[in-house]
């Protein structure tokens, strides 16, 4: 057991009662000291004691029981680490995480059927995540259904933050501010603003309490890394995230942000800033799963006529009558996708040699119809 843990520099980096009560139980490793990951990256991992960063590495053990469990480190865990080479650490343990936000993710290129898929955790021991989207072009509702989706899965609560809104008229804002609300769950937080103001952290203030943990996600250009500019700026006096310009015909912006980062903030709290997913894949199991993510179709699912369903063309389908179509198209599209996901390799290639097969069957009733003509 560790002799002696600095609950107070702890404290500093986000340190919650769940993960307290856990270190205070005692942990195996006499050696090790508890400290938090802050930044993954591909030759090495930083991790922050409360105090100041290490450079790290990931012990063999560990790598070879995480990777046995199809798992891997995260922004946010806690591990337990020893000093290795001047300057440096070993983990040696992981702590027992949170909640966690996670996404399948391909192992060859996106949409290929070839390629694996597998499970990624995106940030590990959150308490809430600020949903950034602009209300410039960047405002999409769809792509809102599929962030909320993903913290909903997590059991991760949510913030809707709306950056932008000194680039849109009034009548825009109110008008996607609206448009917002019909996709919400009920209650959730909705905040407008200008992410490069300080008035962003007073706004963000009930969220940023001591021993908390909140994640920037969007789309890049969105301003989530402007947004972590400014809280750390108003916490501490300064900035560090490297911020761009946005595209001007559909407000799109550059991968500035290219690695997840945990900042801690004067007082306690932590923001985890991430780049723009590029391809965010629920991970989900079955189509119940996926209603509870939206929230409505669960809710309306029980007074359809028929127990099992699909929310199509049955008749007496309360769903299909109550939720609006886009909405439902987007909740059948991500069940799509996760049926894909599910399939095994000798499946997916089945399901290639169909495809081909569908392909060369079109390609040839085209030339059928070619030498009618002629």
């Amino acid at each position: 057991m560790i002799e002696h843990i600095d609950f107070e520099a702890l404290s500093t980096i986000g340190l919650g009662e769940a993960m307290r009560a856990q270190l205070a139980c005692g942990v195996a490793d006499p050696q090790a000291r508890p400290m938090r990951l802050v930044e993954v990256q591909r030759e090495h991992l930083l991790l922050h004691d409360g105090r100041q960063t290490h450079r790290a590495r990931c012990s063999t053990a560990l790598q070879r029981d995480l990777q046995a469990q199809d798992e891997a480190l995260a922004v946010g865990d806690w591990v337990l680490a020893r000093a290795d080479e001047p300057g440096g650490c070993c983990i040696t343990c992981r702590l027992l995480p949170g909640r966690r936000i996670v996404r399948r993710t391909s192992g060859g290129r996106a949409n290929d059927a070839r390629g694996g898929i597998h499970r990624q955790v995106l940030v590990s021991n959150v308490d809430t995540a600020l949903l950034v989207m602009g209300l410039d072009h960047d405002f999409q509702l769809r792509r809102l259904e599929r962030y909320l989706a993903l913290v909903r899965l997590a059991g991760v609560a949510a913030v809707l933050v709306l950056s932008k809104a000194d680039t849109v008229t009034p009548e825009l804002a109110a008008r996607r501010l609206a448009e917002a609300g019909e996709v919400l769950p009920a209650g959730m937080p909705v905040l407008a603003m200008d992410v490069r103001q300080g008035s962003a952290a007073t706004a963000l203030a009930a969220w940023l309490q001591p021993g908390q943990t909140l994640v920037l996600l969007g789309s890049s250009g969105a301003g989530k890394s402007t947004l972590a500019n400014s809280l750390t700026l108003a916490f501490s006096g300064q900035a560090d995230r490297d911020t761009g310009a946005v595209r001007a015909d559909d407000s799109r912006g550059r991968h500035t942000t290219t690695v997840r980062t945990l900042l801690p903030l004067p007082g306690g709290a932590c923001v985890i800033d991430t780049p723009g997913l590029r391809a965010l894949r629920l991970d989900v199991e079955d189509a119940d799963q996926l209603a509870d993510a939206f929230g409505d179709v669960a809710r309306l699912a029980p007074m359809c006529r028929f127990r099992d369903c699909q929310h199509q063309q049955e008749p007496g389908c309360a769903v299909r009558e109550a939720v609006d179509e886009p909405r439902l198209r987007n909740f059948h599209k991500l069940l799509r996708e996760a049926r894909r996901d599910s399939l095994t390799q000798l499946e997916r290639r089945e399901q290639l040699a169909q495809w081909k097969a569908r392909g060369r069957a079109a390609q040839a009733r085209v030339r059928g119809k070619r030498g009618d003509a002629a």
